[in-house]
This record gives C-alpha cells, sequence and structure tokens, in this order.
C-alpha cells in the first residue's frame, strides 16, 4: 500500500466572506435554487396528487374483481416514477445526496408479471412513494405561497424608490395607494420622501429574510424526499453491511494470496535449497569431511534466515506481542523497527477486543510503512485513545504531505478495510505537509 503523496486531496479553500450572510443570501445561487423548486413543486405535486388519488380510488373501488389489481399496481408504478423525478431534482436544486430505493424484486428470484405485481403491491418503499405524491399537494401550495407572496412583495417594496415616478407620470396618481376607502373619500398614498423610503426599508427587511424563509422550507422538503423518497435504514444497513462483506472477502484473499507468495518465494525455496545443500553433504561425508563441514555449517546458516523469515511472516500474520500484552507495546515495537523516528503513546483504560485490536495494529503499521517510504519525514507521531465507544488512532508525520485517498491509492483500501467494520479514515495532509491521518474504529471490547 502507498500513500499518494504526488497529488494533494481538492479542497475548497473556505475563507471568510467580508459580506455577512444575511447580506448576501438574497443574491446567493442556493437561495435561487430553492426558491425554483419551491415554484416547480406546484406544478408537479398537483399531477402526481391527481394521478395518485385518482388511481388508488379506482384500484380500490375494483378490488372485488381482478382488474383493481393491476390499476393498484399502476399506482405505485406512477407513483415511484414521480419519486424518480424529485429524487433528481432535490439533487439538483436542493444539493440533497439521496440514494435509489431498493429496486422491486419477487421472493425467491422468481421471474414474471405476478410475481413482480405482487412484490410491487408488498413493497413499503411503493406505498411510501404514494403516500409522498398525495402529501406533496397540501406542502407544496404552502411553500409555492409562503416563497412567492415573500419573494415578490420585498423586492416590489424594496425597489419602489426606483419606479415610484411611473405612478403620476403614467398612471394618474401620485403614488402606491396603501389603502382606500371610497365611502369615506379617504386615500392614502405612498408619495412623500419619508414614506418612500419607509416603503423601501420595509422592503429591505423583508427581502433579507425572505431566503432564510426558502431555506426553512427547503429543509421541509428535504425531510418530506428523504423520509419517503430514499431507502429504509434497514435496506441502508443491509446494503452496507453486503459492500463490507464484499470488502473483508476480497481482503482476507489477497493476505492469504501474499502470504502464500511469501511462503513460496521465501521460507519454502530457502527450506528447498536448504535440502538440496544437506543431501550434498550426505554425499560427500565420506569422501571429504572438511566440504562437508562447510556446507553443513553454511546449512546452518541458512537455517538461521529461514527462521527468521518465518518470524517476520508470522509477526505480519498477527504478532505474538499483540497478542499476550495488548496494543501498547506492540505499536511501541512497531515504532522501534520503523525507519523514521516514531514516537508512541497508547492512553487505553483496557483491551478492545481482539479482532479490533489487530485491525488497529496493521492500520497504525501500513501508515508507518507509507511514511518511511513516501513521505520523506523526519520524524512522526502515534497516538491512541478511547473515546466514548470508539478506538481513536492518530498518526502524524512532518513529511511533505499531499497524501489522499483519492486515485486508486493504497489510502482508499485502508479506509476500505476500516468501513468494513463500521469504521472510518480522515486523511488531511496539504501540500508540504504536515500529513495527519485519524482513523476511528468500535471498540467492541
Amino acid at each position: 500500500m502507498a500513500m499518494d503523496y504526488g497529488r494533494a486531496e481538492t479542497r475548497d479553500a473556505r475563507r471568510p466572506h467580508r459580506v455577512p450572510a444575511v447580506l448576501r443570501a438574497p443574491l446567493e445561487g442556493r437561495t435561487w435554487r430553492e426558491f425554483l423548486h419551491h415554484l416547480l413543486s406546484l406544478p408537479i405535486a398537483v399531477v402526481a396528487f391527481s394521478y395518485a388519488v385518482t388511481m388508488t380510488a379506482a384500484g380500490v373501488g375494483m378490488l372485488i374483481t381482478f382488474v383493481g389489481v393491476p390499476v393498484l399496481a399502476a399506482a405505485l408504478v406512477g407513483a415511484r416514477a414521480v419519486g424518480a423525478v424529485e429524487r433528481a431534482r432535490a439533487r439538483a436544486l436542493l444539493g440533497m445526496e439521496i440514494s435509489e430505493p431498493e429496486p422491486v424484486r419477487a421472493r425467491n428470484g422468481r421471474r414474471g408479471l405476478l410475481p413482480w405485481t405482487g412484490a410491487l403491491l408488498k413493497s413499503g418503499v411503493s406505498w411510501r412513494h404514494l403516500l409522498y405524491s398525495v402529501l406533496l399537494l397540501p406542502w407544496s401550495i404552502a411553500t409555492f405561497t409562503v416563497s412567492l407572496v415573500m419573494w415578490s412583495v420585498g423586492w416590489m417594496l424594496f425597489l419602489y424608490p426606483a419606479y415610484w415616478w411611473m405612478y403620476p407620470t403614467w398612471w394618474g396618481q401620485p403614488g402606491m395607494q396603501l389603502y382606500g376607502d371610497s365611502a369615506h373619500d379617504t386615500d392614502f398614498f405612498l408619495d412623500n420622501p419619508f414614506e418612500i423610503g419607509v416603503t423601501c426599508a420595509a422592503g429591505l427587511l423583508v427581502v433579507l429574510a425572505t431566503p432564510w424563509v426558502i431555506r426553512g422550507l427547503a429543509y421541509g422538503d428535504r425531510l418530506l424526499v428523504a423520509g419517503l423518497l430514499g431507502p429504509s435504514r434497514l435496506a441502508e444497513r443491509v446494503w452496507e453491511l453486503e459492500e463490507d462483506r464484499g470488502v473483508v472477502v476480497d481482503t482476507a484473499a489477497a493476505d492469504l494470496r501474499r502470504i502464500e507468495r511469501d511462503l513460496h518465494d521465501g521460507a519454502q525455496a530457502r527450506l528447498v535449497a536448504l535440502a538440496m545443500d544437506l543431501g550434498l553433504a550426505k554425499e560427500k561425508l565420506e569422501e571429504d569431511p572438511e566440504a562437508a563441514a562447510r556446507m553443513v555449517d553454511e546449512a546452518h546458516g541458512e537455517v538461521k534466515l529461514a527462521l527468521q523469515e518465518l518470524r517476520d511472516l508470522a509477526r505480519g500474520i498477527h504478532p505474538a506481542i499483540l497478542t499476550d500484552r495488548g496494543l501498547g507495546p506492540a505499536l511501541s515495537a512497531l515504532a522501534a523497527r520503523c525507519t523514521v523516528a516514531v514516537q508512541a503513546e497508547v492512553d487505553l483504560p483496557a483491551r478492545p477486543a481482539a479482532a479490533i485490536e489487530g485491525i488497529a495494529y496493521f492500520t497504525v503499521s501500513e501508515l508507518l510503512q507509507n511514511i518511511s517510504k513516501h513521505s520523506e519525514a523526519r520524524s512522526a507521531r502515534v497516538d491512541v485513545w478511547r473515546s466514548a465507544d470508539r478506538l481513536m488512532l492518530q498518526v502524524w508525520d512532518d513529511g511533505k504531505g499531499g497524501a489522499s485517498t483519492s486515485g486508486g491509492s493504497g489510502l482508499a483500501g485502508l479506509a476500505e478495510r476500516l468501513g468494513s467494520v463500521d469504521g472510518l479514515l480522515v486523511v488531511h495532509s496539504p501540500q508540504g505537509g504536515p500529513t495527519t491521518v485519524t482513523a476511528e474504529l468500535p471498540w467492541r471490547g
């Protein structure tokens, strides 16, 4: 595994704005996108509500005959189509990252229209889509009305000084009429500088408040979309577990291949050569005892090298010091073997589960190997502690930086391994360094 120190992970340079948020909000793209979302919601809601109510009522009414079943199925299919449109609209205008729900699958992998229709009618996701199509109309009426009225009235009042002159020039009245009472011949127009200024100030307040109202309504849209159109929490968890299982299987297979390769190319090859040398020494034992003694002495050296390779291989599988003494002494031994000066500090009240302890050890091991090979660092530090129900690891080095989890780097594979056990890997490595890699693992003591 290698850290990709050649390419730094791209990050937005978030500098503090000189203009306060309340002043720049009316002109921000987010405000206009969410406002457009509210405007589009009403026509979409009218179509979706009409289709959902009509088809559901017809289907329920005809359930006494077989015709009602396909009509209900058509209602659910239409609702799922509306859901697909709404998810795309939420991604584009609300910036939501929402996954697609689980598709309709018949039990036991059966194929055909009837099994698929039965699965569709039993699908909770489909009925949630239908519920969304019904609830969208009253909610969109509220969001459409509030956002459009506040937006238009706010800008109309704020810009009143710019078009006030049009009233006496073109429309024959001194200004905007605030109210009128024909019975008492009482009219009130906004026509003097003070009234025009107050109108502009009131409009400015409405303009500044409208984006936050729009964002609050958009938050309701996000809740509605995420709650009814996304995958269920159970389905998301099942998918995560399936992906994690695949990662674990691939990792185990890769480790087995590495062990087999190391045995074949290292200790096994050395032991084969040792057996051949001992066979030659046996043949020369009577003819040339001195040569046989030299060959036995060389074979003794080969035995030592083979034993060292086997120890290193066993340490790579699971070091004995980790099993016997725990994570603190194991990481201290690991730091002592690193080519960079490493300070290791472990502050744990107890030992976590053996599996988590092993993952933590090999995570630090691979990160220290990357520091030795790629970082050009002079010093490094390893900190391990417990925070609530999480085991925290942090590896810091003063190298050249530029490490990234993108682009198929080794850190990406390490992040996948940690993710397979509900762990997390965070990398902060600007160009020029330093690099800080933080890992979280479940405690599972």
